[in-house]
Formats: structure tokens, C-alpha cells, sequence
């Protein structure tokens, strides 16, 4: 048994098919199939069904692709400690960002990042909020930048930054003249994210209303990216609230940004496990984001 029947093990528990297990692990399917059957052979016992259509896990091999899993981790922490002795600030971050974030912040740092730690890559991984601690629980990342608190005691968190929340109107909205909009006002015509997504809960707060009483608009009109949810407050079917670092990006529509009055705002926060080798890539991180936001949220 070695690392590389492991990874071919948890490959195939991933996709369900050797065929696709095989090319993410840029290997023949008959040398994987040939390697899964060692392994089984090594533990005697059967570790996969297969049939013409698709494999499936046997119970006795859901407990080991645990171990299995957990092995790899382990693996994979080894190397980044002895990377990390080398130079915390040589290879890739594997960072995970939240869809409301990502495509406004990381043109902002990437370049910067560049500069500061030339040998550092960033593998970027946009997901929703759940499966970004889902992942570094995992060790599949190795920090988040979340706008929720990760109520998971064994990660750690560090706030960054608060990003306020503006009111986005139809340009013919009967509130578009004034200079600051009221949260509450926009209650009955607020549209938001689908679920899983954390600016919708945060709109809808902010708006007084809790997460699980969403009204018949709410309930009917949600969308899965921000630029769909302001498209469809162009064409006026709503308002919406946006995150203050999306305002430069998404005012090109034809919408009106304005601030709010109860300055409703979240906080953009790094999270990692406290083990992580290389804390010293995370210091530099949190350095140009710092650096490049406050900036531009001041000048917004």
C-alpha cells in the first residue's frame, strides 16, 4: 500500500467512474483499475461495486476512505512544513472566496501579491460559504476570506476589513433623488441571492426581516450572481443591496447607488486552521488586502 493507491481510491470515490478518476489523476484507467484491485487484494476486502454505468463505495470502503483521506492530509502537511521551512512565501495558497467577494476583491490584490511575494501562486476556489469551511476542514484549503463568522471552533478567523452595504434602485425608483436611503424603506421590494448565499441573509437583516421570512418577491425572484440580481433591479422589478467593493463594477447598469442610512456593512474575515505551516503567507495576504481595500472603500 503507498500515497499514490490512496489517491487513486479517493479519485474514483470522487467521481464515480474510473474513466474520469483516471484522467484526473493523468493515469490509464487500466493502470488505476489494476492499482484500486492491488489494494483490495492487499486489505482483502472489496473496496468498490462496479457495474457498466458507475461505481459505488462498499460499505467497508466508506470506513477506509476515511483513513485514507486523512492520510493524504497528513501527507500533504508534511510537505507543506518542509516548504514552509524553506520559504513560507514560495508556492501556492490555496484560497477560498466567497461569489459576492471574489470577482471585486482579487483584481484588486492579485497584482500587488505579485509583487510582494513573487513566489507565491494563488489556486483560487469560489464557492459559497459552507463548502469553503467544508474545505479547510478538509485540508483541500488552506484559508477563506468569508463576510459570516464560521461558528466552527477548530479554524480561526481574523477580520480584515468592514465593507458597507448600498442601496441599488431603478434609475426610476421614487427614492433614486435622495442623498441616503433608509434599509427599512426597501423591505417590501427587496430582492436577494438564493439561498446559501450570506449577502442575501445580510440584506434582508439590514432590511429587518430574518433570513427564513422572505416575502412572495423574495421568494420568487432570487438569482445566483450579483451582475443577474442587478440586471434584473435595471429592468425594475426591484432594489437589491450591494456590497460597497461590487459598487465601481456593477454601476455601469442602469441603476442608482446610494449609501444607507443605518449604514448597514459586513465583515470580511480570513479564516484558517490554527496549524497552518505557513502563517507567514497568510500575514502577507492579510497585508495587500488591507493595503489595497481600505483605499478603495475610502475613496468610494
Amino acid at each position: 500500500m503507498n500515497l499514490q493507491d490512496l489517491r487513486y481510491l479517493v479519485a474514483v470515490a470522487e467521481h464515480r467512474h474510473f474513466g474520469r478518476a483516471a484522467k484526473a489523476c493523468n493515469v490509464s484507467q487500466p493502470t488505476l483499475s489494476s492499482q484500486i484491485r492491488k489494494l483490495e487484494s492487499e486489505l482483502h476486502v472489496t473496496l468498490l461495486e462496479r457495474n457498466n454505468k458507475r461505481v459505488d463505495i462498499t460499505p467497508a470502503g466508506q470506513q477506509i476512505l476515511v483513513h485514507a483521506q486523512r492520510a493524504l492530509a497528513e501527507a500533504r502537511q508534511m510537505e507543506e512544513v518542509a516548504r514552509a521551512t524553506r520559504d513560507p512565501l514560495v508556492g501556492p495558497l490555496k484560497l477560498g472566496v466567497i461569489p459576492t467577494l471574489a470577482p471585486y476583491l482579487m483584481p484588486l490584490i492579485l497584482a500587488p501579491l505579485k509583487r510582494s511575494c513573487p513566489g507565491m501562486t494563488i489556486e483560487l476556489w469560489e464557492d459559497q460559504t459552507h463548502a469553503l469551511i467544508d474545505g479547510l476542514r478538509n485540508h483541500r484549503l488552506d484559508a477563506a476570506l468569508l463576510a459570516t463568522e464560521t461558528e466552527a471552533p477548530e479554524l480561526s478567523e481574523l477580520f480584515l476589513f468592514e465593507e458597507p452595504l448600498l442601496a441599488a434602485l431603478p434609475a426610476s425608483h421614487r427614492l433614486a433623488g435622495a442623498r441616503t436611503i433608509a434599509e427599512a424603506d426597501l423591505a417590501d421590494e427587496l430582492m436577494v441571492l438564493a439561498d446559501g448565499h450570506c449577502l442575501a441573509n445580510h440584506a434582508l437583516e439590514a432590511c429587518g426581516r430574518k433570513a427564513k421570512m422572505r416575502t412572495e418577491l423574495q421568494a420568487s425572484m432570487q438569482a445566483a450572481t450579483l451582475e443577474t440580481l442587478v440586471n434584473l433591479v435595471a429592468a425594475g422589478y426591484g432594489a437589491t443591496l450591494i456590497p460597497a467593493l461590487a459598487a465601481d463594477s456593477l454601476s455601469r447598469r442602469q441603476i442608482v447607488l446610494r449609501p444607507l442610512r443605518g449604514r448597514s456593512a459586513r465583515a470580511i474575515r480570513l479564516a484558517s486552521r490554527p496549524g497552518f505551516p505557513r502563517p507567514q503567507a497568510l500575514r502577507a495576504l492579510e497585508k495587500v488586502i488591507r493595503s489595497s481595500v481600505v483605499p478603495t472603500l475610502a475613496a468610494a
